[in-house]
Formats: structure tokens, C-alpha cells, sequence
């Protein structure tokens, strides 16, 4: 039954804390919740440390920094000093504003592992629009400065409508910077991309003749830079693996203290997911009832219930189904099996339409502002 203590789940292996929705950046496809102005609160030093502590004892190994923008965090070093003292192998993602040479050394001390470092467009003219910041020229001294260091040059670029079109000069950027990793990640829809999404969401076209690009590119750097291409979930067959399995992997923890089992559970309605300044890591995974919700197959409605193919992408995304269909039990509709997959194509040809329109809109970019007014 949906919300049953498990206490035999799977532990967690990953751990990625948000430590702050604060961010100098206004990326208009950003993860957070849209409603982000309604979670002030932020965890302590010491709360984060705690944390970082029970999650390891349960055996996490992967310890993601996000935001927001972490680099906000005044505490970044002592976090990143506690995770080296426990084991973790740490990644801090970040869009390397504020980064720093002499931080850099900083973090590096501390014990921190990776860096990836996010870059919005392949012109200084369309970054600054998308990042609503002027941040390119920045961005690309910071991921020299963090080659210099030591570390591999991880890259990563948000593909979508805006900047689709350029993908041979972001590949082309990224080996002239000397990136070792480049990840090409397709717009996921949730947050704020789905608020955005007829005016992000490319055409099957485009994203055909952008995936062939990379791909021939894969082939010229082999060797010398591995590119990851994260596919778009609507121009696919099959659902993607849902988390690698609701909570038997993956566990997030928000700036304000909330567990989630992915990063967009918020947006789920009844979770009721708890609060780590409340319950133990360990309460929260086995016992909790947002971390039981779609544990296992009990939950599943047809055609999931009696497909084959459930153990390998657990009926897909929860919060997909959720924000498509309104029921979240239902069946990824990127699923060719899913009744309701006509609902991604009515999402594709309604932002082709809104491509094809003379007058311009505008994108809603993530801001306290924003955030605010579309809360109330």
C-alpha cells in the first residue's frame, strides 16, 4: 500500500542537498519550485552537518551541492570540509557566479571533489539573456580557473529553443575551453521549463539536427571529451527510470529542511513529505510516507500494472504524469502505451504554435518577483 514503512528498502546513494533557492541567476528552465519565495527558511551549518552525517551512516556516497546557488552559502567550505570527513565524494553544482580564484583553493582544501559548472548559451549575447545576468565572460574564466586547479572541466549546457540552434558553437566552445566532461541536458518540464515550456520546447527538427551534431562530435573528441546527451522525455517512446525507482536511490533535501524522493516531489499533492529538522534521515526513508508513496508496484495502475517492462522504468515520471495528466498514479504519457499520450503531442503542437506566432512573448524568468506573484 502506497505510504507503508518499508524497512527494507533499498538505502540511499545519493544524496543531493539544495542548499539554497538563492541564486544571482533567473534561468527560466530552473528546477526549483515555482513557488520558491514561500520556503525562506534554510537549514544551519549544524543541520546540514547532521544531514550529512545520518545519510552516510546509511550508506550515501554521492554528495551533490546545489542551489539555488551554493556558492551563496557562507558555509560551503565547512560543509564540504564535514563531507570529505565522513567519505563522500562531492560534486558542487553551480553556475560559477561568484566563483572565485582564491574560493576555489578554498573549496579545494576543504576537500571537495568536482565541479560542474553551467553555461546557458555559446554567445555572450544569449547567455546573459537566458542567465537574466551578465555572467558569460565570467563563466568562462571560472571553468579555466577550474582546470588550473586540478579538477576535470565539467560542463554543463541546458539545451532547449533558445539555444538549440547553436549546438555545433556549444560543442565547439567547450573543447576550445578544454572541457573534459560536456552534458547536454534537454529541457526536463517541470518547475519553472513547464512554465515555460511554448516557448522552450524545440521541434522535433531541431532537436533531430542537434542530436546528429553532437553525436558526430562525440566521434571528432574521442579521447579528449566525453559528451553525455540527455535526451528530451517527449520526443521518446519510453519513459525514462523514474529516480532509478522511487526512494531506493535518490534522496534530496531542500534549503528549508524538506526530504523529497526527487527534486520536483514538491509539486506532488499529499506526500506530505517531512522535514529533516523533524525526523532522522533514517525515520524519513524507511518510515516516512512520501518515501513509501511509489515504492515497489503496488501503486500502479494499468497498463503499467501488467507491463514488462515496469521493473526497468517503473512506470516513469511521477511528477510527469502529474502535470500532464492531473493524476500522478497514471502512466508516464511518454509512454507509447499510455492512453494518454496524445497529451505530449497537444504539448508539442501548442508551443510549435506559440513558435509560430508573430507577436514575441516573453519568458518568465525565475525571481523572488516572480516566485511571488505566480504563489499568490
Amino acid at each position: 500500500m502506497a505510504g507503508s514503512p518499508n524497512n527494507n528498502a533499498h538505502k540511499p546513494r545519493w544524496l543531493l542537498a539544495e542548499l539554497t533557492y538563492a541564486c544571482p541567476l533567473q534561468c527560466p528552465y530552473c528546477s526549483n519550485p515555482v513557488d520558491y519565495s514561500q520556503y525562506p527558511t534554510e537549514l544551519s551549518t549544524e543541520d546540514w552537518k547532521r544531514v550529512l552525517t545520518e545519510a552516510r551512516k546509511m550508506g550515501a556516497v554521492q554528495l551533490g551541492l546545489s542551489g539555488g546557488e551554493p556558492l551563496a552559502r557562507t558555509d560551503l567550505a565547512e560543509i564540504v570540509r564535514h563531507a570529505r570527513g565522513l567519505g563522500y565524494y562531492s560534486n558542487l553544482i553551480t553556475s560559477g557566479y561568484g566563483l572565485t580564484e582564491a574560493r576555489i583553493v578554498e573549496l579545494k582544501e576543504a576537500g571537495l571533489d568536482h565541479i560542474q559548472v553551467s553555461i546557458q548559451a555559446s554567445t555572450q549575447e544569449l547567455n546573459d539573456h537566458i542567465a537574466g545576468t551578465k555572467s558569460y565572460s565570467h563563466k568562462q574564466d571560472v571553468a579555466r580557473l577550474v582546470k588550473k586547479h586540478g579538477y576535470p572541466m565539467v560542463l554543463c549546457v541546458v539545451i532547449h529553443r533558445q539555444n538549440i540552434h547553436q549546438m555545433a558553437d556549444i560543442l565547439a566552445m567547450a573543447s576550445e575551453l578544454g572541457a573534459d566532461y560536456l552534458e547536454l541536458a534537454n529541457t526536463q518540464y517541470y518547475g519553472w521549463a513547464h512554465k515555460n515550456r511554448d516557448l522552450l520546447l524545440p521541434s522535433r527538427e531541431q532537436f533531430e539536427t542537434a542530436e546528429k551534431i553532437a553525436q558526430d562530435y562525440k566521434e571528432t573528441v574521442k579521447g579528449k571529451m566525453k559528451i553525455y546527451y540527455v535526451v528530451p522525455d517527449y520526443y521518446e517512446d519510453r519513459p525514462k527510470a523514474c529516480m532509478n525507482g522511487w526512494g531506493t536511490t535518490f534522496l534530496t533535501v531542500a534549503p528549508d529542511g524538506v526530504a523529497l524522493p526527487c527534486h520536483s516531489a514538491r509539486e506532488l499533492p499529499g506526500l506530505d513529505c517531512p522535514n529533516v529538522t523533524d525526523f532522522s534521515v533514517d525515520e524519513i526513508w524507511n518510515d516516512s510516507k512520501a518515501f513509501n508513496f511509489f515504492r515497489g508496484d503496488d501503486w500502479m495502475k494499468e497498463p503499467c500494472r501488467s507491463c514488462s517492462e515496469k521493473s526497468e522504468d517503473f512506470g516513469g515520471c511521477r511528477c510527469q504524469a502529474y502535470l500532464l495528466t492531473g493524476d500522478m498514479y497514471n502512466t508516464d504519457p511518454v509512454c507509447s502505451k499510455s492512453p494518454n499520450k496524445h497529451l505530449v503531442q497537444e504539448a508539442i503542437d501548442q508551443a510549435m504554435a506559440s513558435a509560430a506566432q508573430t507577436v514575441e512573448v516573453p519568458l518568465v524568468f525565475r525571481n523572488t518577483k516572480n516566485s511571488k506573484n505566480l504563489s499568490d
